[in-house]
């Protein structure tokens, strides 16, 4: 994950709150007049080959002015003495702003990673205080100061915003440095409270704490004949670490009912009628079935959490919605996610996602795996795991090998430059991108932690449980890693600052999907399977049909937020339910052969993480493109190319690394050869 991704910084940045929505966002008051003769001056003041920067950077400058800032006059006044016309000055001052803001915002970055440590790394209970210092924001009033010191309107002025469109009609011409003015030009196109920014840090600080604390106690699970079925000290965090126990029990001894039991317990997590008292305690024994909890061999009176899960989801819509007065033209946190951060119109990205769903070839998939299993599709296949090839290893077997090889963070971190050279890398690159890496113990599922700047690591974080680090574990940090090496790679060697990092999040996604598929190979075992890769395919296939389905929720029901905004969180939950049942009968249905399955809305991400999980299944589609594209290519080389090409757009970027655009053609294609090979 990462999204996580990646600082709460950026995330402030990018959705930069302001008053409540009884409240107008403040006005500019400059005038149509006075932008025409502050053009018209200063056109004649430069030569005409700047007039269309000048025409831009003057109406971005003016929708930021505020009367606080000045009169209309000395707007026009600061534009006529700010406005660079010397491309030597301009091509300084763009590189001293990229010195300045790199340093800037990469110690912000670190100073927030330090206030966070307590919370997501595996030190301990949390205190109040570790809560209080994990919501502060100390970013909050950076861009405030900015305006106030007249150096946003400085860039803005000189650096104009370019939006999406006319990125994707001009990007073709642009060198990396132009690409760095654009870029430069999206830093400043609202302002923001700082009161506001530090409110909406605070809603997600409490929810990624309240999803990071969701732990299942598996081994305290009873059935209908009062048996256990788990390990005792199995911890199973919602949802990831439940979903990945489900996966692993395919093709093990009573792994049926390990998944049934399991499918019981996301259930209960979605309808909220969980009980309270068994989510991260290990003092009583549930039986999921029946919903009764036990003590000491005897049953207790429990209380459901109720609508917890859903108030932190409200929370999270409440405070973004306030931010919608502040972006004319993306004036919902839904159009700022996709054509903003995204780069891909919402529209567009769900039309794809219902293409693949719909897919004939997933109902012929859905049929192949019902054979293989000898029975019927149940709901929680969504997760079958029976195209992976482990060589007959089990589990059990794999999580020696990495407890035994990984009894801590640090004999992981140790590994990181082997990873890269079994990759092809070369040992002083494999040393260097390995040496900006720090590798923590966390206490959520794991994520990556970006670095805003050279000469600070990134974070890789993954759960590391007493005895070591088992196989769900490794897993998780090999795709970690991944996101690592792209968050190494595209800030060390792109061409300046501002185009650091990649297009959008399903990007580095990609790449971490690219590691966690070779997990088994970074660990030295050797796979010889004839059918590897059309297992390969279809394993990719199965896996994004189930991420369209959730994300496809996750976009259900932000509409549904904003068309229902007085709603309260007994209702969010009753729309939740409704629309994953919804999803999953358009799309499911007649796979599984079961209707009104609210499965979908199992996802964590949802909570925490507001309108992330598209960039997974868009992640997966690059990812199989990408592989296609490298396969008869160095695998090193190729990774070191791609991922240096910088925060392009999504459609230029992906001309640049592949020669084609995304779509779900190459994957069908390759599906349909797969299928033949099991008829």
């Amino acid at each position: 994950m990462k999204r996580v991704l990646t600082t709460l910084l950026i995330i402030a940045m990018m959705t930069a709150c302001q008053p409540t929505t009884k409240q107008e966002a403040e006005r500019s008051p400059i005038g149509e007049n006075t932008i025409e003769n502050t053009i018209a001056n200063l056109t004649s003041n430069h030569s005409s080959e700047h007039q269309h920067r000048i025409s831009k950077g003057v109406r971005q400058a003016a929708s930021l002015w505020r009367d606080s800032d000045g009169t209309e006059k000395e707007f026009e006044t600061f534009c006529l003495e700010h406005f660079i016309g010397n491309q030597q000055e301009l091509d300084m001052v763009f590189d001293r702003l990229a010195h300045y803001f790199e340093h800037l915002y990469g110690y912000m970055n670190r100073i927030t990673l330090e206030l966070n440590r307590q919370i997501h790394e595996d030190r301990g209970p949390i205190h109040r205080i570790d809560q209080l210092f994990g919501a502060y924001s100390p970013s909050a009033h950076l861009q405030n100061d900015f305006y106030n010191n007249k150096i946003a309107f400085i860039a803005a002025l000189n650096f104009p915003y370019y939006n999406l469109e006319e990125k994707n009609n001009l990007g073709s011409e642009w060198d990396a440095r132009q690409w760095g003015f654009a870029r430069l030009g999206d830093y400043f196109t609202a302002r923001v409270p700082p009161v506001l920014m530090q409110e909406l840090n605070q809603v997600y600080s409490d929810s990624r704490i309240y999803i990071s604390e969701y732990n299942i106690f598996a081994g305290r699970l009873l059935n209908d004949q009062g048996e256990t079925l788990f390990p005792e000290d199995m911890k199973l965090l919602a949802h990831w670490n439940i979903r990945d126990e489900i996966r692993s029990n395919y093709g093990q001894q009573g792994g049926r009912e390990k998944k049934e039991i399991l499918y019981q317990v996301m259930l209960r997590i979605i309808n909220q009628d969980i009980p309270e008292m068994v989510i991260n305690n290990p003092g009583y024994q549930w039986n999921p079935y029946s919903n009764e909890v036990f003590q000491n061999g005897q049953k207790i009176e429990s209380e459901p959490e109720g609508t917890v899960r859903y108030e932190h989801l409200l929370s999270n819509f409440q405070a973004l919605r306030k931010t919608d007065p502040y972006y004319p033209g993306m004036d919902t946190y839904i159009k700022r996610r996709f054509d903003g951060s995204m780069e891909i119109p919402q529209d567009k990205v769900e039309a794809l996602f219902r293409e693949y769903a719909a897919s004939p070839l997933l109902r012929d998939l859905g049929t192949l795996i019902s054979e293989r299993l000898g029975r019927d599709l149940r709901p929680f296949d969504l997760w079958y795991d029976g195209f992976k090839g482990r060589s007959g290893i089990s589990e059990e077997q794999l999580d020696a090998i990495t407890k035994g090889r990984y009894p801590d963070a640090e004999a992981f971190n140790e590994d990181l430059p082997r990873f890269l050279t079994e990759l092809g890398f070369d040992e002083d690159m494999s040393a260097f991108i390995a040496a900006q890496i720090d590798v923590d113990a966390a206490r959520g599922s794991g994520h990556a932690w970006r670095t805003s700047m050279r000469g600070k690591p990134s974070h890789l974080r993954t759960r590391i449980g007493h005895d070591g680090m088992d196989y769900k574990g490794y897993n998780i940090a090999i795709h970690e890693y991944g996101h690592n090496v792209e968050q190494t790679i595209s800030t060390h060697f792109v061409d300046n600052y501002f185009v650091n990092g990649i297009p959008n999040t399903a990007f580095t996604e990609a790449l971490a999907f690219m590691f966690q598929r070779r997990d088994l190979e970074l660990l030295g075992i050797d796979h010889q399977d004839p059918m590897k890769e059309q297992m390969e395919v279809l394993d990719v296939f199965w896996d994004n049909y189930e991420m369209m389905g959730v994300s496809l929720v996750d976009m259900e029901v932000w509409k549904w937020m904003y068309d229902n905004p007085d709603a309260n969180a007994e209702q969010l939950k009753q729309a939740v339910i409704r629309i994953a049942k919804d999803i999953w009968n358009e799309y499911f249905a007649d796979v599984f052969g079961e209707r009104d399955i609210p499965l979908l809305a199992i996802y964590s991400h949802m909570i925490q993480s507001p309108l992330y999980l598209s960039n997974y299944p868009y992640g997966r589609l690059i990812m199989f493109q990408l592989e296609d594209h490298i396969s008869d290519k160095d695998f090193a080389g190729e990774v070191l190319r791609i991922f240096s090409l910088g925060q392009l757009t999504p459609r230029h970027w992906m001309q640049q690394a592949t020669g084609q655009q995304i779509s779900n053609k190459p994957l069908f294609d390759a599906v349909k050869t797969a299928l033949k090979s099991f008829r």
